[in-house]
């Protein structure tokens, strides 16, 4: 992979993007340690298998994230529930489609591709998932005052 940039920024998990379900923010930190790991690898210069592998592990990883949370959400019946899964489809599409593409040629491919895939994942965890938190923290709140009662 070929960077126009000097210096690569990572990402590190912080509170602010915890959605209050600890399995969920886990894949989270996972995620994140996998695109830094790539960005490493960037600058490392790795082979093309090396470089694909990471990206696969980040789809295969991505996955899992979101349906795990999908079936949390759909136990809750969230009511955004098909249009955030429909967000979920469009990043795996990106990600299926930048780990093919990497195969083929990894040395055409600049850091971008790989950038915009994360930068989409914080955008989409920072609007999108932060927008389910209170009602599952309301749902909670209601399924303990039930089971008191």
């Amino acid at each position: 992979m070929a960077s126009n940039k000097a210096e690569v920024s990572k990402i590190q998990w912080e509170d602010k993007f915890s959605v209050d379900v600890p399995e969920l923010d886990e894949f989270q930190k996972t995620l994140f340690d996998k695109f830094n790991a790539l960005i490493d690898m960037e600058k490392q210069e790795l082979d093309a298998k090396t470089v694909t592998n990471m990206v696969s592990e980040i789809n295969d990883c991505s996955k899992m994230f979101f349906s795990t949370e999908e079936k949390i959400l759909k136990r809750q019946k969230y009511p955004d529930l098909e249009s955030h899964s429909r967000a979920h489809r469009q990043f795996i599409k990106h990600a299926i489609a930048l780990r093919r593409e990497m195969a083929e040629d990894v040395s055409s491919h600049s850091i971008d591709a790989v950038l915009e895939l994360r930068d989409w994942l914080v955008e989409h965890i920072e609007t999108r998932d932060v927008l389910y938190v209170p009602f599952l923290r309301i749902n909670r709140y209601i399924n303990s005052t039930k089971k008191k009662n």
